[in-house]
């Protein structure tokens, strides 16, 4: 039993420093970044993703500040019905993780 509420503890720590590292941004404060500057637009995050597997859709997005960095999480769905889950650095475009959706 100790063992099993230290693993849940464990976990529970780990979330909430996870949460704390990483917020959301609303659509105007991204379209604020992206007309400063700070982001890359939208359409070319996309299109990069879209590139690593071409054919798919995009399902869903979000921009979130982790760390003091900007990040854009791409959803995508293949032509095969894969669900696909990319990271890039939205400042640079440089794609931090692909992988397949589980």
């Amino acid at each position: 039993m100790k063992t099993l509420t230290a693993l849940f503890t464990a976990s529970i720590i780990a979330m909430t420093a996870s949460l704390a590292h990483a917020r959301d941004l609303g659509p105007d404060e991204a379209l604020r970044l992206r007309d400063a500057g700070n982001i890359v637009s939208f359409e070319k995050l996309n299109a990069i993703a879209l590139a690593k597997h071409p054919g798919a859709k995009v399902t869903e997005t979000e921009l979130e500040e982790e760390y003091g960095k900007y990040v854009y999480q791409v959803e995508l769905r293949d032509p095969q019905g894969i669900e696909w889950d990319l990271e890039l650095d939205a400042a640079s475009g440089q794609v931090l993780k692909d992988h397949q959706d589980t």
